[in-house]
């Protein structure tokens, strides 16, 4: 898997040139087809002569269709006490610092199957580790990203509600950081320039593009020459990056959507209307969504998918706070196939698995599967009972039948493209 970003200057003159301009049809595929010919070969001799006429079949193997899956996850909200939990960890293995690798234990095996895995970083990243804070002003150790590598993690969403709570030095400081570390993101930039270029990551053999932007920024607002700095909410400008993207290349465009309501699982109008301007348009092919702090439902508008809210992955909350399931979260894998008669890369199914934040064992993100017996029972039955609630949301739309379906155990691979 290989993440490419485009220049400035190839973007605008190439790309929107090619997009508004030239675009070429949507199926610009050639399809290998089975070709026959005939070789006839004449002996002669001084008594007599011989016609033989022989005929070879030539046969042209059709490639199988390219096929990924790609995993998403819920945000990773570093509070004060996950902060904390960290250190400890780092203490527990003789060093300084902070350690979130233990935090992904149990859904490292899963996010490290699949061909591209992004996680949504909804906090900014100190670049030198100092000033460091939870809510509700975030600022993270460089360890959380370190950890989200650890993981498997192949690239991060960036845009959020918190993305600006360091100002534009906490933007550039996380994104100068990030790039030190080798994380790919979206959603955030240092320039114009870099804010146009397409986010590309080559997927076996597939272009996937991958787009993010928030509802808002809690108030605070970008300085009116940089914009640029936190892509916000807004469909027109969504479609044409999307579109810029396809004219890079893309076969598959993401959108990650930081909107809808604090602890409410059902989408609000608002997120309804974007949904509604966002996902029809040719350019974006499937929309996941985060912020809620709880999971929403997985739905489609026509073939196309869009996961409303992932939900939390790691953070703080819980009942005392906040609800009980916003310590509910879960991993979402989407398979994309190759349509052979059109040459498009299509989602055609989603399959989603239960996890769960266990804040008082060091943050550890659980697999929320029913009958564990390798935990306390108390623990068991608290997974069983947070996977009963994902389900419940999750699936309250679509089904098995549609293309939906949970896996609460994914150790012995991910599903893939044509299952």
């Amino acid at each position: 898997m290989k993440r490419v970003r485009f220049a400035f200057f190839f973007v605008v003159m190439f790309g929107l040139g090619m997009y508004l301009g030239t675009r070429p049809p949507d199926d610009q595929s050639e399809e290998p087809v089975s070709t026959e010919g005939e070789a006839v070969a004449v002996a002669q001799t001084t008594t007599t002569t011989t016609t033989t006429t022989t005929t070879t079949t030539t046969t042209t193997t059709i490639p199988p269709p390219r096929s990924a899956t790609m995993a998403f996850t819920g945000d990773l909200l570093p509070h004060s006490g996950v902060q904390n939990a960290a250190a400890a960890w780092a203490k527990e293995a003789g060093a300084e610092g902070w350690d979130f690798r233990p935090m992904f234990d149990e859904v490292r095996p899963v996010i490290s199957l699949a061909d591209l895995a992004i996680c949504h970083l909804e906090t900014p990243i100190s670049y030198n580790d100092s000033n460091l804070g939870g809510y509700p002003r975030f600022n993270a150790p460089r360890a959380l990203v370190e950890g989200a590598i650890d993981a498997g993690y192949d690239g991060c969403s960036t845009a959020s509600n918190h993305s600006y709570d360091q100002s534009a030095s906490g933007v550039v400081g996380t994104l100068d950081a990030m790039d030190e570390m080798g994380m790919p993101f979206a959603g955030m930039a240092r320039s114009e320039e870099e804010d146009l270029a397409p986010v590309l990551y080559e997927v076996n053999g597939i272009t996937v593009a991958h787009i993010s932007a928030t509802y808002g920024l809690n108030g605070f607002v970008m300085p009116a020459d940089r914009k640029y700095l936190v892509d916000v909410i807004d469909a027109e400008e969504i479609i044409a990056e999307a579109g810029i993207a396809k004219a890079a290349g893309a076969e598959f465009v993401v959108v990650s959507l930081h909107w809808g309501n604090e602890y409410r699982h059902e989408p609000t109008v608002w997120q309804n209307e974007r949904l509604a301007e966002i996902l029809p348009s040719e350019e974006v092919d499937l929309i996941v969504g985060h912020h809620a702090h709880v999971v929403q439902p997985v739905d489609k508008v026509g073939d196309e998918w869009v996961v409303f809210g992932l939900g939390n992955f790691v953070s703080n909350q819980s009942g005392n706070c906040c609800v009980t399931a916003s310590q509910d979260g879960m991993i979402v894998t989407v398979r994309l196939l190759e349509n052979l008669d059109t040459g498009k890369i299509e989602a055609v199914g989603v399959h989603y698995v239960s996890t769960w934040v266990d804040r008082h064992n060091g943050y550890v993100i659980r697999l929320a599967e029913p009958g564990r017996d390798d935990l306390p029972s108390e623990t068991a039955l608290i997974l069983e009972a947070s996977e009963g609630r994902t389900e419940d949301v999750v699936s309250s739309r679509l089904g098995p039948l549609d293309g939906l379906t949970a896996e609460s155990d994914f150790r012995n691979g991910l599903p893939t493209a044509d299952e």
